[in-house]
């Protein structure tokens, strides 16, 4: 259980584990992860029989770290300190464990959430919409990414090398063992009111955006790949109807302004899907994220050579077509000309010597990061 100033319920807390423990049979201990509690919380845990874990770097991710890295047990089971989960009904847990679940989570949605437990913006927004968007970028089985009592195998908990400190870490944990391959297993449980007299520790809306933005960190498909080939597939589109003239569409006229608008949208969506390589090969290389085998593949024939090789000869379009644009204004004795003809040539010519010139840098980047992988 991690511990910040819960000496009002966690007595009780602890009574109720210790006597699952007992009236099971099962061989275990109650370890306590303080976080600098400053109200006895330490004492009264230590008369209760459980034992107290020190963790000085605050953070409630940082706390269960804490513990879990202390824990004697093969399996692991956490809760909040604060009464408001059942550990009197842990046996659906233990037994999904002893059937070599990796992770098992609990699931308060099926299990019933006891009027006043949780607050209406988490349980009807906060909670359903974060779970909704979690299971839509990971293929997680998860209806409740965010309960606090769920159990796992402390090889798990090895391999999923959890890093997060804040209340992020509850959402990591759910991605990595999905990410992981790992097995993972759903039992319902209940959310009684909490027994503070205190506010709780979580702040909605902070913490809300902690998960999201881990959320879209741990998937950069969604992030940067996804959002950049529609990108760039949008401003091919309309930039390959706007080179040979101006587009009417009803009674709209389309012309060089907006064939330059489309030449920035693949720019942008180029530099996206780069955007997502880096992310990848980093968090791989890191063990932030398992191998990804089609990458790998692709990265056979995707080298340093190629790329360099692809971005040279797409800046040297874009400098042929300048040349050409230079040519055609020369003709005019350097005079003034018609934009509309002019920028029709120099529009796609820049946008070439960026696109090779980005190539040519990626690769490099690219390059650099890999080393560590080759290694």
């Amino acid at each position: 259980m991690p511990c910040l100033n819960e000496a009002e319920t966690l007595d009780v807390c602890i009574r109720k584990a210790r006597g699952f423990l007992e009236s099971h049979g099962i061989a275990g201990e109650v370890l306590i992860a303080d976080n600098g509690s400053t109200d006895g919380s330490q004492e009264i845990a230590e008369r209760a029989g459980a034992r107290v874990v020190p963790v000085a770097e605050k953070g409630y991710g940082a706390a269960l770290l804490g513990g879990i890295a202390d824990a004697r047990g093969r399996y692991i089971i956490m809760g909040d300190a604060d009464d408001s989960y059942d550990f009197t009904n842990l046996l659906p847990f233990v037994e999904k464990l002893r059937e070599d679940y990796d992770l098992v989570m609990g699931n308060r949605f099926r299990g019933g959430i006891a009027p006043g437990a949780m607050p209406p913006l988490h349980r009807y927004l906060g909670n359903p919409v974060l779970t909704t968007i979690g299971r839509v970028l990971f293929p997680s089985p998860c209806g409740d990414f965010h309960c606090g009592l769920r159990g796992f195998s402390k090889t798990a908990a090895k391999r999923m090398d959890l890093r997060t400190t804040g209340m992020e870490f509850a959402s990591e944990m759910v991605v990595k063992a999905t990410l992981f391959g790992m097995r993972i297993a759903e039992v319902p449980t209940t959310l009684a009111p909490d027994g503070r007299s205190r506010p709780p520790h979580l702040r909605s809306w902070r913490d809300g955006w902690r998960h999201l933005r881990f959320l879209l960190m741990y998937s950069p498909r969604w992030l940067f790949l996804y959002p950049g080939i529609a990108l760039m597939l949008g401003g091919l589109a309309l930039g390959l109807a706007l080179l040979p003239g101006p587009l009417r569409i009803g009674g709209v006229t389309l012309d060089v302004h907006t064939l330059l608008y489309a030449a920035i949208a693949v720019a942008l969506g180029y530099q996206s899907i780069t955007f997502a390589l880096f992310t990848k090969v980093f968090a791989i290389t890191e063990g932030l994220l398992p191998e990804d085998g089609r990458l790998n593949r692709v990265f056979k024939y995707v080298t340093l050579e190629t790329g360099l090789l692809a971005g040279v000869g797409i800046l040297f379009i874009g400098i042929g077509g300048s040349a050409w644009a230079f040519t055609s204004w020369s003709q005019a004795r350097f005079g003034p000309q018609e934009p509309r003809d002019l920028l029709r040539i120099v529009i796609p010519s820049v946008f070439a010597v960026l696109l090779g010139s980005q190539t040519i840098l990626s690769s490099f980047f690219l390059s650099v990061l890999g080393l560590r992988r080759k290694q």
